[in-house]
């Protein structure tokens, strides 16, 4: 029955061979990485699967000429072109499948790198799109020209980006990957198989069940009894079976396992990763960060060195050389830019006792002198000079459109260090519902649920409590047990910090102490107290909803001073400029009495990863737990990124 396929039988003393040949052609040679081709991921829930999208760059026009390349990054993976000729019109034409989530990532940013550098390559533009919104578009067409920004000032173009972008629905995306896969053995390419062409991919599988089944299955499918079944009908009875009795049980692609009982992600898994071995000009995965993904050979030297390397999470010790947090906005991640011979000294202080010896024995003195130091020169007039210079080195991170003042306005670095923003530029989630607290400060953000929780994922100096924190003059036993919230400013932060709840001030208390850096290098480290030992100011707010808020106020290596603009006795709104610290990192920790706040659940799953989340002045943080029925609370499931 349908024996004779494109080409009649070859005979038995080749089928063997040609089995041998199916199987190589579809197990591809994959990118091998440290983490994997990054480009199959399991869906959290089925119903919220908005389909795969098929994001292609394709060209870009820039200033000048170089050798450029692109970088996509959505949600925990990033993914590179290749390198372009030397143009200032680069082709790559290079394409990547993505996962979209209607409740997950759905923002691709798209950088774009010269690479003429020996080290690093220089980002010199970037812009993102909103692949939901290409979803719900109308248009017939797939092609659009981005403007790539300027990142060091976010309202300049410095040239454009020709990308595509089409969205399959999950029933065309099983089809498509049906019709892809069984392609392969339609020899003849005329679209339909003979029953020898299906009983190849049959034996390719290596289900020895489904091989024995080829010809019941052949006759399923073959619904006219023409003896060839086409590939659509082919698609539908693959479908079919893989829900009632799976052909495959592991991807003919990378060999993983394929669970039979998640159809969805099952055929997603074998959509995305019979794309990453297709050879199609498809994008390099298994990079974190567009950084990571564009750097030059001497960091790959050093990474294969192991003197640095690219993970998430709890990374102290000599790992700790590159800081990665998730943008709640973006839902993506990001690399924190510190200098390198920065992070080397702080790792030769703090990660060991020797270390700490030091300090011990009079660096802690050193630290103050030189942070007091530091703090007069950023006041003098020359050190305005420094502006420029601390700009381009935070490009991309500091967005001068937003600040209230141009440039010129700032007469020393610390005045631009204090920046205030410009009216609206943050937003404050559900103002008129104090029962629900926000963020205090623009920071990377871990927040937990209680102080054991934090020690065990991640503060770990052995003599942290509550008590420690908040010292001798404020009692901590309502606070024993309650939500702990930390606020990490980094020095290209706004760093003027807000009230997260409405309420009254009812004391300031003043602890004397060192200025540790609240580097993760630092808080991570099992030898330094950062948050106990450091200097701090300790506010105790009397809120309605939260009952006491302790909000403390920690000093750092470089911090000059922290000043509040708020007095003691004073009622205050949630959102309200509560103060600024002066030039350097910093942190603010928010402890709650027990059981009093519900916090947003993605900033504790973050958390619980020991991955700090990027959050804004503003952002909704958690809501109350009392009195919930008589105060009318929104919709908060809309609402955890709502400003």
């Amino acid at each position: 029955m349908g024996n004779g396929s494109s080409k009649d039988g070859d005979g038995d003393s080749s089928s063997s061979g040609r089995k041998s040949r199916l199987r190589q052609r579809l197990h591809f040679h994959r990118h091998h990485s440290r983490h994997g081709s990054g480009s199959v991921s399991l869906l959290k829930r089925a119903d919220d699967f908005a389909g795969i999208a098929l994001l292609t760059l394709r060209s870009a026009e820039l200033r000048f000429k170089d050798r450029w390349l692109a970088c996509v990054s959505f949600g925990e993976q990033t993914f590179r072109t290749a390198i372009s000729d030397h143009t200032d019109k680069p082709t790559w034409n290079s394409e990547k499948k993505l996962v979209l989530e209607r409740n997950g990532p759905h923002i691709a940013r798209i950088s774009v790198f010269e690479t003429n550098r020996i080290s690093k390559n220089n980002l010199i533009g970037y812009c993102e799109l909103d692949l939901l919104e290409v979803l719900a578009k109308d248009s017939e067409s797939e092609t659009e020209v981005l403007n790539l920004l300027d990142p060091s000032k976010s309202d300049e173009v410095v040239g454009t980006i020709l990308v595509s972008c089409s969205v399959e629905d999950p029933v065309e995306t099983e089809k498509s990957f049906a019709r892809r896969i069984l392609s392969i053995v339609d020899y003849n390419e005329d679209g339909k198989l003979s029953f020898s062409e299906f009983s190849d991919l049959m034996n390719a599988f290596g289900n020895q069940l489904a091989a024995n089944k080829k010809e019941e299955l052949f006759k399923a499918a073959d619904v006219n009894g023409d003896d060839v079944v086409s590939m659509d009908e082919l698609a539908v009875l693959l479908a079919i079976q893989q829900e009632k009795e799976p052909l495959m049980n592991c991807c003919p692609v990378c060999g993983d396992v394929l669970n039979v009982s998640d159809k969805l992600n099952t055929v997603v898994h074998l959509t995305l990763c019979f794309d990453e071995g297709s050879g199609n000009q498809v994008m390099t995965g298994g990079f974190l960060t567009d950084k990571q993904a564009s750097s030059g050979w001497m960091f790959k030297l050093s990474e294969w060195a192991h003197f640095s390397s690219y993970d998430i999470g709890l990374n102290y010790g000599s790992s700790a050389s590159h800081i990665l947090v998730f943008d709640r906005r973006t839902q993506r991640l990001v690399e924190e830019i510190i200098d390198g011979k920065i992070v080397l000294s702080m790792r030769a202080i703090y990660q060991s006792k020797f270390g700490l010896g030091l300090i011990d024995t009079g660096a802690k003195e050193i630290l103050q002198s030189i942070s007091e130091k530091q703090g007069r020169k950023m006041n003098s007039v020359e050190s305005a000079e420094d502006i420029p210079k601390f700009l381009q080195f935070f490009k991309d991170q500091i967005n001068m459109a937003e600040v209230k003042y141009p440039l010129e306005h700032f007469k020393t670095f610390n005045e631009f260090f204090i920046r205030e923003l410009k009216p609206g530029a943050r937003p404050i989630a559900a103002m008129v519902h104090d029962n629900i607290a926000v963020c205090a400060a623009d920071s990377r953000l871990m927040a937990f649920n209680n102080v054991e929780e934090s020690t065990r994922f991640w503060v770990k100096g052995k003599k942290f409590s509550v008590q420690g924190l908040l010292g001798n003059e404020i009692s901590s036993s309502s606070f024993e047990g309650g939500a702990l919230v930390i606020f990490r400013l980094a020095p290209q932060d706004y760093h003027r910090f807000h009230l997260p709840v409405t309420g009254i001030i009812e004391q300031f208390v003043n602890i004397p102490g060192c200025l540790f850096t609240v580097n993760p290098i630092a808080v991570n480290s099992k030898y330094c107290n950062v948050f106990t030992e450091n200097k701090r100011v300790v506010s105790l707010i009397s809120t309605e909803h939260f009952g006491k808020v302790a909000f403390i106020a920690i000093g750092a290596t470089m911090v000059g001073s922290i000043t509040f603009l708020k007095k003691e006795h004073e009622r205050v709104k949630k959102g309200d400029e509560f103060g600024y610290f002066s030039f350097g990192g910093s942190t603010v920790i928010c402890v709650f009495e027990k059981d009093v706040i519900d916090i947003d659940k993605d900033l504790l799953e973050n958390s619980s990863r020991s991955l700090e989340t990027l959050v804004s002045v503003g952002l909704k943080l958690g809501v109350s737990t009392r009195k919930q029925a008589e105060t009318g609370i929104p919709n908060l499931e809309k609402m955890v990124l709502e400003t």
